[in-house]
């Protein structure tokens, strides 16, 4: 059994430098929770931890709605891949980068709106297709020194997901919708399709609070 001390030991046992930690897994798995936490944890501990979400590289939705992908948002092809690689390996060298961020509120990205502080030495990057062995994608895994993968059961999910949506405003009926036509299927995606993690958490490996909307 995996537990959240055997990843903060091996994070802690890396090599002096920059290292890149995977924290992957099914949309509402508490990816960011955890993310977050870890770096607290290990900053506090002495190594200094910054968080980089993947969700700054959803497309627009201008450019979406252009190709019909609107209602699919978060699925893989969603993404700018390409450009989310590159951050990484441009993270991986050292130094400060600046990197974009998803407003939620707003459903859409903001570019330069992030910065990774120049002497971060882990980066928790925190995002569903981190393991997803598809191609551009599975390019990721030769750049993460350690990588987590959060396993979540269905049920969990959906109900988290149900409120998330609720707290945005929308009814149960619209919110049931979307977790049904694209949150779900995009879950499946990261379950089905992902290449092995360092270390899987379990719901009773580690006890995520309910996601902030």
């Amino acid at each position: 059994m995996t537990t959240v001390s055997d990843i903060q030991r091996a994070a802690l046992n890396l090599a002096p430098g920059r290292h890149l930690i995977a924290v992957a897994g099914a949309p509402a798995s508490g990816k960011s929770t955890f993310a977050e936490t870890l770096a607290r944890d290990l900053t506090q501990i002495g190594r200094r931890a910054q968080v980089v979400p993947m969700d700054g590289f959803h497309l627009d939705n201008a450019l979406l709605d252009s190709r019909g992908d609107r209602a699919r948002k978060g699925a893989p092809h969603t993404f700018d891949a390409r450009g989310f690689v590159r951050l990484m390996q441009d993270i991986a060298k050292g130094g400060a980068v600046i990197y974009p961020l998803f407003d939620r509120n707003r459903d859409l990205a903001v570019a330069g709106a992030g910065e990774l502080a120049a002497n971060t030495e882990l980066v928790i990057v925190e995002g569903n297709y981190l393991l997803f062995d598809a191609p551009v994608w599975r390019d990721l895994a030769a750049l993460w020194s350690l990588s987590v993968f959060l396993d979540v059961p269905e049920k969990t999910l959906r109900e988290r997901l149900m409120q998330r949506w609720r707290q945005q405003g929308m009814d149960s009926e619209a919110a049931f919708a979307k977790v049904r036509e694209n949150d779900l299927p995009n879950a499946g995606t990261v379950i089905t399709h992902r290449l092995p993690a360092q270390f899987t958490l379990t719901e009773t490996d580690w006890a995520c609070p309910q996601p902030s909307p």
